[in-house]
């Protein structure tokens, strides 16, 4: 198994990046806040868990253990595959991934796109004795209830583009909006590739 890569990355794309080891480049899939942490040119550590199929194999890429943990843990849900427990982990951090199952908030859960009532009550079942260790520290991750202020022409046409593309790599445009919004109404002047880079980074951090 391999279960980690270190080396200068070579590639980061949408849903992907490639790190080369020893003159061999290691595609992997991982979720766009770990994307957005990634360079091309500089060297980076990932953790991976490989996951093979009849037809395929595919390596997925963490920034920690707990998030692999997590990604594991996902997929011991009946029908739930590393797709959808990446799409998971691309919408929830790990820990409100813990605090939505462990509370019982289905309607969190189905924020994640591919999850339906019917899968959202399952991972609660499942899983809400599992999820204890992942749970956030106390103090963290609270709304502070501020609106943000409304953007100029121009940082509204950032806004749309950033948030289309941000529902593109899966999150829901709920969630996306805000942090866009955010991060515009104190930094105006962002470009939208600029801008993309401080929402994943702002949604990293809820």
């Amino acid at each position: 198994m391999i279960a980690s890569l270190r080396g200068p990355v070579i590639a980061v794309g949408l849903d992907h990046a490639v790190i080369e080891c020893s003159g061999v480049g290691y595609r992997f899939t991982a979720t766009p806040l770990t994307l957005s942490g990634l360079r091309r040119g500089e060297e980076a550590t990932v953790l991976t868990s490989l996951v093979v199929k009849e037809d395929s194999m595919t390596l997925y890429g963490f920034t920690d253990d707990g998030t692999r943990e997590m990604f594991h843990l996902l997929q011991t849900v009946t029908g739930l595959g590393p797709r959808l427990a990446l799409a998971s982990q691309s919408v929830l951090t790990t820990p409100e991934l813990s605090q939505a199952i462990g509370g019982g908030d289905a309607k969190a859960l189905q924020r994640i796109p591919g999850v339906g009532k019917r899968m959202a009550d399952r991972m609660v079942v499942e899983l809400k004795d599992k999820v204890a260790a992942f749970a956030p520290e106390p103090g963290t991750g609270a709304d502070d209830g501020t609106t943000a202020a409304p953007l100029s022409a121009g940082a509204e046409a950032v806004a749309e583009q950033v948030t289309e593309a941000l529902i593109g790599l899966g999150f829901t445009e709920r969630v996306a909006q805000p942090a866009v919004e955010g991060v515009l109404a104190s930094r105006p002047e962002l470009d939208t590739a600029a801008a993309l880079r401080a929402a994943l980074s702002e949604l990293g951090r809820k």
